[in-house]
């Protein structure tokens, strides 16, 4: 095996019996990337950070960063040209806790535009494939770091989740991606989508690698408000493999029409493999599960709506001015910065959420969608009383044709049914592959267990994998 097919927690022990090195294994990813990117378009900006050096490093492991999460002095443009050269005076704080680690960042992966869609097509510097089939999307909107690992391109990396953004792509790109719960990983640097949605997590090969990263970046953080003050474990302990005794449930709603067989039949294999290693199974009703699409897309446009309204042309990134006026006002240089500098998606949705913001419409809409909010959470409370945990498709479909869906705003808004849910409820949700389809595409298995229980989380995960291949599949680019 080729060091960049390496996961981590092998290149540890690599690192530990000499076998070789952190900076033979850096060398070996940037020329996997130079081999390969044209291809996938993973990366935003691949950026020459200086080599840590750090004596005494716990994870001196290349890195890739979602390119809406801060590196002091180094472009972070949210795939936005309204971000254009916007290089952030400080680091994000989960960038801060990986130098300290001795990470070597490879630079900032593509996304869509400010995180607004479920296919990497909405960047501004075009879109990323998915490296299992170049004519196919890695799913969005942290595809660029989901391609990224499951291309080789880097050992393991970072996303943001606001409504299935780790997991999605995860599952779509064949690797293991894990949203945290809220409030775990801290925000400071993650420039905002929906404030009371988003949490960056890990994007890596398997679920060892997966513990390990969260091992790093977790933690409470006085700079973030939404910071949880809790104690970190070590969840490298919780890879148990033991499913002996666990209580799981099946929400009947996320098995409907629609899904796709492929999907189904990889889920109920995996299902019937955790049953074999004595979890016992039970299907459950979630009955506001139908509401969450609608419910997210109000509460994540009316948050967008509100913190890209600082991106105006005058602090950040682009400025632009009417050609055809010689005198112009600052409403003039608002509306043409943001007519140039926002693409269609990002365009859509802050039209989307001032509108449910504006007078009139705040009660019918933004007011009514926090109520059943509540009651989405109140579902997963409720069955967290009786089981340990949820197990779901992660998406009810494999990856897509790259521009399928482009047309349909609503079709891609569906991609994301699955995944919602766990970002309203503020739970942590985990994507681990589980099988391909008959045309040869990643399928992936999504868990879910009650707020800050990551190590259930991981007991869950790893118990599958331990018995399973599909996390050992490489892409051959």
């Amino acid at each position: 095996m080729k060091l960049n097919e390496l996961t981590a927690h092998e290149a540890l022990a690599a690192f530990k019996a000499k076998t070789t090195t952190p900076k033979a294994l850096l060398e070996t990813v940037k020329n996997a990337i130079n081999r390969t990117e044209k291809k996938v378009n993973a990366f935003a900006h691949l950026d020459e950070i200086p080599y840590n050096s750090k004596e005494d490093a716990k994870a001196p492991i290349p890195i890739a960063i979602k390119d809406n999460i801060c590196i002091k002095d180094y472009p972070t443009t949210c795939a936005s040209h309204i971000l254009k050269n916007f290089k952030p005076l400080y680091d994000a704080t989960v960038i801060s806790k990986l130098r300290e680690s001795g990470a070597n960042f490879l630079g900032h992966s593509n996304m869509d535009e400010f995180a607004f869609g479920s296919s990497t097509e909405t960047s501004h510097f075009g879109p990323t494939k998915n490296p299992w089939n170049l004519d196919c999307v890695p799913g969005g909107s942290s595809g660029g770091s989901a391609a990224a690992v499951a291309a080789n391109e880097t050992i393991w990396a970072l996303g943001s989740d606001t409504g299935g953004s780790i997991r999605q792509p995860a599952s779509f790109c064949g690797v293991v991606g894990l949203k945290p719960t809220y409030g775990l990983v801290s925000r400071y640097g993650l420039i905002a989508f929906a404030s009371s949605l988003d949490q960056i997590g890990p994007f890596t090969k398997d679920v060892e690698d997966c513990a390990l990263l969260l091992n790093l970046i977790a933690g409470h953080d006085e700079y973030d408000s939404t910071s949880a003050k809790i104690e970190i474990p070590d969840y490298t302990k919780s890879l148990i493999n033991d499913a002996k005794g666990l209580k799981i449930a099946i929400p009947k709603e996320y098995f409907i029409e629609g899904i796709s067989p492929d999907v189904k039949a990889s889920v109920d294999e995996a299902i019937a493999l955790l049953k074999k290693k004595g979890a016992t199974f039970t299907e459950i009703s979630m009955p506001h599960t139908e509401y969450a699409v609608a419910t997210y897309y109000i509460l994540a446009t009316a948050e967008a709506s509100s913190n890209l309204a600082r991106f105006d042309g005058i602090q950040y990134g682009l400025r632009s001015l009417p050609k055809e006026q010689r005198k112009t006002s600052l409403i003039d240089l608002y509306e043409e910065t943001r007519n140039q500098g926002f693409g269609q998606e990002a365009k859509r949705r802050i039209m989307l959420g001032t509108y449910s913001l504006s007078a009139g419409y705040y009660d019918a809409y933004y007011l009514r969608a926090q109520k059943v909010r509540t009651l989405i959470k109140k579902d997963f409370d409720d069955a967290f009383k009786q089981f340990d945990a949820i197990i779901t498709p992660t998406s009810p479909t494999t990856a897509f044709k790259i521009g399928e869906k482009t047309s349909n705003p609503l079709s891609m808004y569906l991609s994301d049914i699955y995944t919602i849910s766990a970002n309203l409820a503020g739970i942590p949700a985990v994507s681990i592959p589980c099988g391909f389809s008959k045309d040869n595409l990643p399928i992936g298995l999504q868990i879910m267990t009650k707020p800050f229980d990551e190590q259930m989380l991981f007991r869950t995960a790893y118990s599958y994998e331990q018995n399973t291949d599909w996390h050992k599949k490489r892409v051959n680019l």
